[in-house]
C-alpha cells in the first residue's frame, strides 16, 4: 500500500485537471508519464498528438469524444489517444469538467489487460477511483460540477 493525493494540475472554465500523486514519489503520475515520452524521438509525434488533446480538453471541456473507454463498465477509466497510437494515457474521467490524469506507457499489445505495465496503471486508476466514491459517501471527499473537494490522503 502507499499513500497518495489527488494534485491539481490545471483549470479553466471548461475542466479542471488532477492527476494523482505518490507521496512517496518525487513526480506526480502525470509528470512520470511525461518526463518518459516529451523528449523521446521515437515517440514524439505520438506523445504531441496527446498533449494536444489534453490542450482541447482544457479548452473545450474533457467531452467523450476525446476518449477510448478502457477499464470496466462500472469505471470511469479512459485512455488517450483515441487513435491509432504506440502510446496509451490512462486518466478517470468523472464528468466533462473534471478528469484525472493517471500514468501511461508505450502500447504493446492489443489490450491493457496483456501488459503488466499498462494493467497496473489502469489497476491504480480503478482503486483510486473506488476510494473517491468511498470518500464521498463518508463526507471525506465532495465532487461538485467542476472540482474535487479534498485533503484527504489515500491508501492505495
Amino acid at each position: 500500500m502507499s499513500e497518495a493525493e489527488l494534485l491539481l494540475l490545471d483549470q479553466t472554465k471548461n475542466c479542471t485537471v488532477y492527476t494523482i500523486q505518490f507521496l512517496s514519489d518525487d513526480l506526480n503520475e502525470f509528470e512520470k508519464f511525461v518526463e518518459k515520452f516529451q523528449a523521446n524521438g521515437e515517440f514524439d509525434k505520438d506523445f504531441r498528438i496527446i498533449a494536444k488533446f489534453i490542450d482541447q480538453i482544457l479548452d473545450f471541456g474533457a467531452l467523450e469524444r476525446y476518449f477510448r473507454p478502457e477499464g470496466k463498465m462500472k469505471d470511469s477509466v479512459v485512455a488517450l489517444p483515441t487513435l491509432r497510437s504506440k502510446l496509451r494515457l490512462y486518466g478517470l474521467r468523472l464528468s466533462d469538467r473534471i478528469l484525472i490524469l493517471g500514468n501511461g506507457a508505450q502500447k504493446k499489445s492489443r489490450t491493457y489487460e496483456d501488459d503488466d505495465t499498462l494493467k497496473g496503471y489502469v489497476l491504480t486508476l480503478q482503486r483510486f477511483e473506488a476510494l473517491l466514491k468511498e470518500g464521498v459517501a463518508d463526507g471525506s471527499v465532495i465532487i461538485t460540477a467542476s472540482e474535487i473537494e479534498t485533503d484527504k490522503t489515500f491508501e492505495l
